[in-house]
């Protein structure tokens, strides 16, 4: 059968544009249409840089012309993303990096429950929504981040900007990333005190040129100490999360994390707690769920702590498998560990769109001699 152009394009008069009123046609959002026998291309544009948008803006352009013009139809719809700028009003105060529109410091009280993981994973799936996503490595004496994003073997390269000498950011899989990981070698040890370290971040983070970013996330190191101190007091952090997982004894040292920045002298908003290794799913029972170190613990802590639940992750060999050979696991597709970071990614940025709306920008903490020193009372 012979297709009519405009048949198609009647036909997707009817479909709306997903989050926006208009239909595509009238909106815009089609760009070209070309009938070929009894194929279809249809080029179409869209603003919202979800995946489920794109992947409901296919699905009902194939529905339509099946349905209204001819159901044989051979189609292909090529979907492109043109995300809106980020609005002023969320650039934040204090000492921030220029072009950078949010800092997310990514915590953990206790060492071991997979906070770089989360952090790797986040930082992909931030990139796969569209958005422009860095990572800073700030465990000083644990850098992991090159080995989870399989750049152990780069090193930054400076670049002149503005006259200044500045580091440049290794990229991998749409994510920009500097850590203490590519200055040493694989057998060497960090062994540094407070203050060196503290200049090392601060270098990582003014002397390099991270350019435009939506989302810059910070690793934190486990616990609450010097380096934390230090993060907070040289940038202004839009939010933080706290990971833990389900058994007691991490959950005694997450609730700490979550008083460290509640702690009046730092004040940097809690954007909810993650649990990691929630349940453990073997491969070839994908329904099952054993709750090896207890059942929605996380959950519980943050009902108590009245902050947000962001989401579970389960415990899935695949993620760690991922992780030592260089490639998130959220970058497979149509896999339960995909969907689970999908799902706490989407939570995240909520999170984050509703703290830019209700509070104030975030300032860098100023922190005197015995300021943030003394144990936090909660």
């Amino acid at each position: 059968m012979k297709l009519n152009k405009k048949d198609i394009l009647k036909a997707l008069e009817t479909i709306t544009v997903p989050g926006e009123g208009q239909n595509m046609v009238d909106s815009g959002a089609v760009k070209n249409v070309i009938v070929f026998g009894d194929e279809v291309i249809v080029d179409i544009t869209i603003k919202n840089p979800s995946l489920q948008a794109k992947k409901r803006t296919e699905v009902d352009i194939l529905k339509t012309i099946h349905d209204r013009v001819y159901e044989k139809a051979k189609i292909t719809v090529n979907v492109k993303v043109e995300a809106p700028a980020q609005p002023k009003v969320n650039v934040i105060k204090g000492n921030p990096i220029p072009g950078i529109q949010n800092i997310i410091a990514v915590a953990s009280g206790k060492g071991g429950v997979g906070k770089s993981t989360i952090t790797a994973n986040l930082a992909v799936t931030l990139s796969k929504m569209g958005f422009r996503v860095g990572v800073l490595d700030a465990d000083v004496y644990g850098p992991s981040m090159p080995i989870m994003f399989d750049v152990e073997a780069e090193r930054p390269l400076a670049v002149n900007i503005d006259g200044k000498s500045k580091m440049r950011p290794i990229e991998n899989y749409g994510v920009k990333m500097l850590s203490i990981g590519f200055f040493t070698e694989a057998n060497q040890a960090v062994v540094w005190r407070g203050p060196m370290a503290a200049k090392a971040l601060n270098q990582m983070i003014f002397d390099a040129h991270w350019g435009e970013l939506d989302f810059l996330l910070i690793d934190l190191p486990p616990g609450t100490g010097d380096i934390h101190l230090s993060i907070m007091q040289a940038l202004p952090i839009t939010g933080a999360v706290v990971v833990s997982t389900p058994q007691n004894v991490a959950l005694a040292d997450a609730r700490k994390g979550v008083a460290m920045f509640q702690q009046e002298s730092i004040s940097v908003p809690v954007l909810g707690l993650i649990e990691n290794m929630a349940y453990f799913t073997p491969e070839e029972l994908p329904d099952n769920k054993y709750y090896i170190f207890g059942k929605e613990g996380a959950k519980n802590l943050s009902n108590d702590l009245k902050i947000p639940f962001l989401g579970e992750i389960p415990l899935v060999q695949s993620i760690r498998e991922a992780g030592d050979v260089g490639r998130p696991a959220a970058l497979q597709t149509a896999t339960i560990s995909e969907q689970a970071f999908e799902k706490l990614t989407k939570n995240v940025v909520s999170e984050v769109v509703r703290r830019n709306d209700n509070l104030p920008p975030t300032e860098a903490i100023k922190i005197t001699t015995m300021a943030g020193c003394s144990a936090v009372k909660k």
